[in-house]
């Protein structure tokens, strides 16, 4: 895989490949350290416990990412969306911008 055939975007901390451009469905979305980007699929990545949260578009059940090289937090996985028109998050990720790198 490290052929250079896929871009991809890796944790900008330790470099770990985190998603693949692909897998890229937004770039719309806002963390805490500003633009974040929306994944249908993220790897190396480490689950935190579930917790609710009420964000700006609503309640949701996430869990929070980390890098499974160096640990670094990433951003987090929306596990439950209790607003039907966000079901569509469900199981999606979101990597903050800051937080990675995108890599040819």
């Amino acid at each position: 895989m490290e052929s250079g055939a896929n871009p991809l975007y890796r944790c900008s901390n330790c470099r770990n490949p985190l998603a693949l451009v692909e897998d890229l469905l937004s770039k719309n979305y806002l963390a805490k350290s500003g633009k974040a980007y929306m994944f249908q699929h993220a790897m190396n990545v480490v689950l935190g416990p579930k917790y609710d949260k009420q964000l700006i578009t609503g309640g949701y059940t996430i869990a929070g990412i980390f890098c499974s090289k160096c640990g670094e937090e990433l951003g987090w996985k929306y596990v439950q969306a209790y607003d039907m028109k966000n079901r569509f998050k469900e199981g999606k990720f979101i990597l903050e911008e800051i937080k990675m790198f995108q890599k040819y």
